[in-house]
């Protein structure tokens, strides 16, 4: 009995902070407009990246899988290294993919669900893990690159590494 009226007694207390409403918190700023599409990335730029990569993740001593789409998140180059898990080669073309397709990267998309945005989860062909980069060539998204097999942050940091040294940015 007197388990109960101390249930009841906390019930009772707590009651009157349930009915409040939560303070709002002030609207965000609207994003800024992605890049608009460009025409899709070639097989040799495609390949280069890929190539570079996979020389961006020898040199730390990672085992990578790189994929590069076009703007339809359609792969376009493939490359996988020695003993790479095989999980990786399908995540690599989903970061890829979700990074064209939505033109932000992954890693942005990440940053949103460790903010608490879970809705991400909800969005079909959405990657919110680290790792897939637009590819944007005078201003406009062109492809991606996704990057799988290290940590997060150094698949991304190996796609940064990739589209740097080909387009130099």
């Amino acid at each position: 009995m007197k388990r109960l009226l101390t249930v009841l007694t906390v019930l009772a207390v707590a009651a009157p902070a349930w009915g409040q409403t939560p303070p709002t918190a002030a609207p965000a700023a609207a994003p800024a407009p992605a890049a608009s599409y460009g025409a899709p990335i070639g097989l040799e730029a495609a390949q280069a990246l890929v190539d570079r990569a996979i020389e961006a993740g020898r040199a730390r001593g990672f085992r990578l899988a790189i994929a590069v789409v076009e703007p339809s998140g359609e792969l376009v180059a493939f490359g996988r290294m020695d003993d790479v898990q095989y999980g990786s080669i399908t995540v690599a073309q989903a970061k890829a993919r979700s990074a064209a397709r939505f033109r932000a990267s992954s890693a942005s998309a990440e940053e949103r669900l460790a903010a608490g945005r879970i809705a991400l989860l909800a969005i079909d062909g959405m990657m919110p893990v680290a790792g897939g980069v637009p590819i944007v060539v005078d201003g406009r998204v062109v492809g991606a690159i996704g990057v799988s097999g290290a940590s997060s942050a150094q698949d991304d940091e190996v796609a940064r590494a990739a589209i740097a040294a080909v387009l130099g940015g």
